[in-house]
């Protein structure tokens, strides 16, 4: 019998969701432990997907097809390449991270009543969140897939405006205004983006007859569907404006810094290193598998954008005040660093870019989480209100230094492969871009260590002079995510031998190769007795 192994890791979470939410008021600790239970299920679901996936086997691998709506041809249709998989144990990975870095961020306050059940409603949002992030990364049938992109952003309304962080300045009213004001700039964007992408699904039905993406991708390559010009560049834009309002890529990107600010750490987790990634792996999967002719008329307009995303977003990193708001420009760029290297076309920047995708998604945890710590330590996000904690709390400097250095892609950790890859592969292709984007190197060296240098170095500040160092349960939460940051710059290995194979089928679906390096080799001279041969 055959287990249907993509959906049931898609189940899973939505069924902890279910029950989590059931659990009655007074039993928070009970809901906390079993929403962390699936959360650890789920992850052991995703280890056999990636154990049973064959990087040198079909392009999608463990398909579920079964009729759905039969009569708009809409089928539940699943199947997972390698940049799915990779993105799927992601997930699956941070998702407990994230609960145990919560645990106490959605109790109920002494004043509320005690038939309010904010715990329960936090950890069940979770849980659902990550059931839909998980199907979006498994859906092969395009309308599936929309249904979960757009779906996610109900639980993702509430945890932004329900649950936001409680180290805000100034009274709760304005803390609640400022809370609402960010869940609603972050559901009107996305879903203006969503309802420009549900136009261009219609239109693709109404070219191809059907919303798979196998048989979409097939008939092009067969030369039996054949788009015109003007259409494939509608529909492009129609996927990609969606794509990049997630993502997000500038100028749409405005959402984002008042999302993580106004929410608590691990929501902020969840928001930009889960649920983004959904933007850039479609951009991969579905622009330029559906699209690809127009994925390369576009190629030098949305090049412009990601340098400018990478530049704008360090920059204004650069002149932050608020840490968690400092961290969300910071994750602007490393963005403009993903589509960069997706739109390079080129198997170094694509692999980069998946492997960014990756690699962000760890080290933004680390980084946020800890600040999390500290800004639940001294209630406040405000840099300068801070200085010389690494003397009354040498552990969570600590942690914090190697969240930041792995941001600015220190040689070492795991970020600076990825980085690398996308550099080297722009390089090949467009020199000049390449060379603009190294300036987000620099500009990230600068935010990263002058953020460290005004809130862990210099004289203790009275108001931390009694901080506590990081206890056992935030240790177990961040020690993990630092060793994956170790293992993966030094062995990057264990991820790219899943990624490559993927990325070639997207780099033969553009019809693009890698360019040849212009190097001029000498020839070597032949020996005396070969010559005289």
């Amino acid at each position: 019998m055959n287990v249907p192994l993509l959906t049931v890791t898609a189940a899973v979470p939505a069924v902890g969701a279910i029950l989590t939410a059931a659990v009655p008021a007074a039993r928070r600790t009970a809901a906390k432990w079993l929403a962390l239970l699936f959360s650890l299920a789920t992850l052991a679901l995703a280890v056999v997907v990636a154990v049973r996936f064959e990087p040198g086997g079909d392009r999608y691998q463990l398909t579920e097809s079964h009729a759905w709506i039969a009569d708009f041809g809409v089928r539940y249709e699943l199947g997972v390449d390698g940049i799915g998989v990779v993105l799927i144990a992601l997930t699956a990975l941070l998702i407990p991270f994230v609960i145990a870095a919560g645990w106490n961020d959605a109790d109920p306050l002494e004043t509320q009543s005690s038939r309010w059940r904010p715990t329960q409603g936090f950890f069940a949002l979770i849980l659902m969140v990550e059931a839909m992030v998980i199907i979006s990364f498994e859906a092969t049938d395009v309308f599936l897939f929309y249904i979960f992109f757009e779906a996610m952003l109900i639980p993702m309304y509430f945890l932004i405006g329900g649950f936001g962080d409680r180290a805000h300045a100034g009274s709760d009213e304005n803390a609640a205004a400022q809370r609402s004001y960010a869940a609603v700039k972050f559901l009107l964007y996305n879903l203006v983006g969503g309802l420009i992408m549900l136009a261009a699904v219609i239109g693709l039905y109404v070219v191809a007859g059907n919303f798979s993406l196998q048989e979409i991708t097939a008939a092009r390559a067969a030369g039996t569907l054949d788009m015109a010009t003007n259409t494939e560049r509608l529909l492009f834009l129609g996927f990609f404006f969606a794509f990049a309002v997630k993502a997000p890529l500038w100028p749409l990107h405005t959402w984002l810094p008042n999302a993580m600010g106004e929410a608590t750490a691990p929501v902020a987790v969840l928001i930009t290193a889960v649920v983004d990634k959904v933007g850039t792996f479609a951009m991969l999967r579905f622009c330029l598998g559906l699209f690809p002719e127009a994925s390369k008329w576009a190629t030098p307009v949305i090049l412009v954008l990601a340098l400018i995303s990478i530049v704008y977003g360090a920059l204004v990193a650069v002149g932050q005040r608020d840490i968690k708001r400092l961290v969300a420009y910071a994750s602007i760029s490393h963005f403009g660093f993903i589509i960069l290297g997706i739109f390079a076309m080129t198997s170094q920047g694509q692999s980069g870019a998946t492997l960014y995708m990756v690699n962000h998604g760890i080290s933004t945890a680390a980084l946020m989480l800890v600040a999390g710590f500290l800004i639940s330590r001294r209630g406040s996000r405000l840099i300068a209100d801070y200085g010389g904690v690494q003397k009354v709390a040498p552990v969570l400097a600590g942690t914090f230094l190697i969240g930041g250095l792995a941001t600015l892609s220190l040689p070492g950790l795991a970020p600076f492969v990825s980085e690398f890859l996308v550099l080297v592969g722009t390089f090949a292709r467009y020199p000049v871009v390449g060379i603009i984007a190294t300036t987000g190197i620099v500009l990230a060296a600068l935010y990263t260590l002058v953020l460290y240098q005004r809130t862990m170095t210099g004289p203790v500040k009275e108001e931390v002079r009694t901080m506590p160092d990081l206890r056992v349960r935030e240790v177990l939460v961040v020690a993990p995510l630092i060793v994956l940051l170790i293992g993966l710059g030094v062995y990057p290995k264990v991820l790219t031998d899943i990624v490559n194979p993927a990325v070639q089928h997207t780099m033969s679906d553009v019809k693009q190769t890698d360019p040849k390096p212009e190097v001029a080799v000498e020839a070597v001279p032949a020996e005396k007795g070969e010559a005289a041969k």
